[in-house]
């Protein structure tokens, strides 16, 4: 096992580089500069010496590839540098940002298992019977809603009409990350139940389960603890999958209700070109992806014996 991770892992590290170099790229051919867009949003008339001097200041008048080095050099030493609006370190500035990402990732997971597996199960126990239509027809309503329309009616529903939730985050607590983690869950638990439905379903046709009953092993029992237990696999990877996403800072829903996690901060450094605060986040989302596959990978080799008894073969 540890041969395998250590494999992996080198295997990733390509990976990551081309990830840096690219996303370093494109943030250069985006068309203009933190230099401009500053002066842009003052409204004043600046010469070019002064532009140009600002440029210099930041290194932005080196060559590309300089530029990257440097920023490289850096990382790997551990500096991820300043930001260009503020001026603080990148680094302690994500890290000021990320109990927030995480408090909502992880109220957002509890609620997606606690609505997607029950009732995935529930409407495949209920195959083809009016609990299994009502379940999927909410589903589908669920899926056909963006996230921004239900962040609205949520808005308006639990925060002005009823007065349960403040209409803006005004802080890193539970009331707070509340409606934004509705939101998150209402989305990704209209998805999920489907496919646990789908996943519980295939199970279920099997000939271990007609096998259980035909010996009169209850129904709840074999369904606990035989079908759950092998559809654990699919019901992990869209966790993991959705963990990743989360931990990479849901921009849009972030911005909606104020909550100052990491994809807000990631929203506002891209309208700013602030590029060390964007190379920070794009590091983040890579590492986090990197993490998540290789984490569910080794799920896969604890859950199901067939992958790892395979895997060790090769």
């Amino acid at each position: 096992m540890n041969h395998y991770v250590l494999k992996r892992i080198i295997q990733l590290i390509p990976i990551l580089f081309a990830i840096t170099f690219l996303s370093y790229g494109m943030m250069r051919i985006a068309g203009s500069d933190v230099v401009t867009q500053k002066m842009e949003n003052t409204g004043t008339v600046v010469s070019d010496e002064v532009l140009n001097a600002a440029r210099e200041q930041l290194g932005l008048d080196k060559p590309f590839l300089t530029q990257y080095a440097v920023w490289l050099g850096k990382l790997l030493r551990g500096d991820m540098g300043n930001s260009y609006v503020s001026g603080k370190p990148v680094f302690a500035t994500f890290i000021s940002k990320l109990p927030a990402t995480l408090l909502l990732t992880a109220v957002s997971i509890v609620m997606t298992i606690i609505i997607s597996v029950p009732l995935g199960v529930l409407a495949a126990v209920k195959q083809n019977r009016m609990t299994d239509y009502v379940i999927r027809f909410f589903s589908f309503i669920g899926n056909s809603l963006p996230n921004f329309f239900v962040s609205l009616i949520l808005m308006y529903v639990l925060a002005i009409r009823l007065r349960w939730f403040p209409v803006i985050a005004k802080d890193v607590s539970l009331k707070s990350v509340a409606m934004p983690a509705i939101t998150l869950a209402i989305a990704m638990s209209a998805k999920y139940l489907r496919q646990v439905r789908a996943t519980v379903l295939d199970e279920l046709s099997k000939d271990y389960v007609a096998g259980a009953r035909a010996r009169g092993i209850r129904f709840s029992v074999t369904l606990w603890r035989s079908v759950m237990k092998a559809s654990l696999v699919t019901i992990i990877t869209l966790l993991m999958l959705s963990v990743g996403n989360l931990l990479g800072g849901t921009a849009i829903v972030e911005s909606i209700f104020m909550w100052d996690g990491v994809g807000k901060m990631a929203v506002d450094a891209i309208s700013m070109r602030d590029y060390p605060i964007i190379q920070a986040y794009v590091m983040w989302m890579a590492i986090i992806y990197v993490a998540v596959n290789l984490l569910t990978d080794l799920s896969y080799r604890f859950l199901d014996p067939r992958i790892r008894l395979g895997g060790d073969e090769v």
